[in-house]
């Protein structure tokens, strides 16, 4: 075996002979014993933690969260906070300021302050809001702007006639369709088919609504949720709501000027109760032909399944354009209620997983009223066809 090997199967396995490892793996090799080499029933501050200083005071932590971020790149980092909270019963001290300054902030970091939120001491709070603004920040000039675009470009198209007034004619638009039709001899094209702007309503154009269940296991889902609600809020042309549940229904529609208030007003955790949800949101939506209705669901629901599908049936059957998303998160690997969604779909109501860079696509194709269904199956086997 080269040595390289045997540094790497050593690093791996942990317990073992410290004779081929550097400096820099030995701080490697600790930093990750305090991780997974733990035995203990997850209690921070257990004795096997405290051999590398995992003990149950913010700064050491804070001292093993720096060690990780310097041996580790970025992706493997927020793997490693991920498995430190879930392991090791960290979430206590995500409570203090120190703790919170030096991890990495991401998403996942994001969704634990959301359900960590009313334990919060006030020391912690502004760090906290820091935090899950940088997250914000980064997610919203990853997306923001193609959502924007993609949205606004389908309403363009949306409102776009065949047979427009004298006064609606794009020209230019017009040209560009009939270069066919072009006689040399006239120096001019033909205008065969005629491209104008359809009325502008009064009003908005289209109308929003996204329901989000926050239970516990769409966790990444409410965070992603919220920042795109917040985002759609910002385009004139729609009027977006957005509707968050457990057992309880809370209407965040008010807050989307800010994504970080929309993230600290929601309460993961709990059961849910769809059809309440549903029944809430259903006067919410007044013009059902202009409107898109999003559910980010995993469908469990158990005794209230049918009624669930009755009300999401009804949706569709009145002319909303009604999307099911079994998760909203950069896995796209979501756990969900099979039975369930092969219904809807049965429907006509398309139910599929959708990462973050992908759902500025989407509502581009339903609020132009394309066929989501068809686009996400492209959008699939083009996915199968890389891979």
């Amino acid at each position: 075996m080269s040595e390289e090997r045997a540094r790497r199967w050593r690093l791996l396995l942990g317990d073992g002979p410290d004779d081929s490892l550097s400096p820099s793996d030995l701080g490697m090799d600790a930093a990750l014993g305090a991780l997974y080499d733990n035995q203990s029933d997850g209690e921070a501050g257990s004795k096997e933690n405290m051999v590398v200083g995992m003990g149950a005071s913010a700064p050491r932590v804070a001292r093993w969260l720096g060690d990780v971020r310097t041996y580790f790149p970025s992706s493997v980092v927020q793997v490693m906070q991920t498995d430190a909270i879930d392991r090791l019963g960290l979430k206590q001290l995500l409570l203090e300021p120190e703790m919170l300054a030096a991890v990495q902030p991401d998403v996942h970091l994001v969704a634990t302050l959301a359900s960590l939120r009313s334990l919060l001491p006030q020391k912690a709070r502004e760090t906290a809001r820091t935090v899950v603004r940088m997250v914000v920040d980064e997610v919203e000039r990853r997306i923001a702007d193609r959502l924007r675009s993609s949205v606004r470009g389908a309403l363009n198209r949306a409102q776009r006639t065949r047979r427009p007034r004298p006064g609606d004619i794009d020209w230019l638009r017009t040209i560009r369709v009939n270069l066919g039709t072009y006689q040399p001899e006239l120096r001019t094209i033909i205008p065969e088919r005629l491209v104008g702007f359809g009325r502008k309503q009064s009003g908005f154009a289209r109308e929003i609504v996204l329901c989000v269940d926050q239970s516990g296991s769409m966790a990444t889902s409410v965070v992603y949720a919220s920042i795109f609600a917040s985002v759609l809020a910002s385009i004139r042309a729609l009027k977006t709501s957005l509707v968050v549940y457990d057992t309880a229904v809370v209407d965040l529609t008010d807050e989307l000027s800010d994504p970080v208030d929309v993230i600290f007003g929601t309460q993961l955790g709990g059961g849910n109760d769809t059809p309440r949800a549903l029944a809430y949101c259903e006067p919410l939506i007044t013009r059902p032909r202009d409107t898109v209705f999003v559910l980010v669901s995993d469908l469990y629901e158990g005794e209230g399944s049918l009624e669930m599908i009755r009300r999401l049936g009804a949706m569709a059957a009145a002319g909303t354009a009604v999307i099911v998303l079994l998760a909203l998160d950069d896995d796209g690997k979501p756990s969900y209620e099979k039975e369930n969604a092969a219904s809807l779909a049965a429907l006509g109501i398309p139910c599929f997983a959708c990462t973050p860079d992908a759902f500025p696509d989407l509502m581009a194709v339903a609020v132009s009223r394309g066929d989501v269904a068809q686009w996400a199956a492209s959008r699939d086997a083009a996915r199968a066809t890389r891979t």
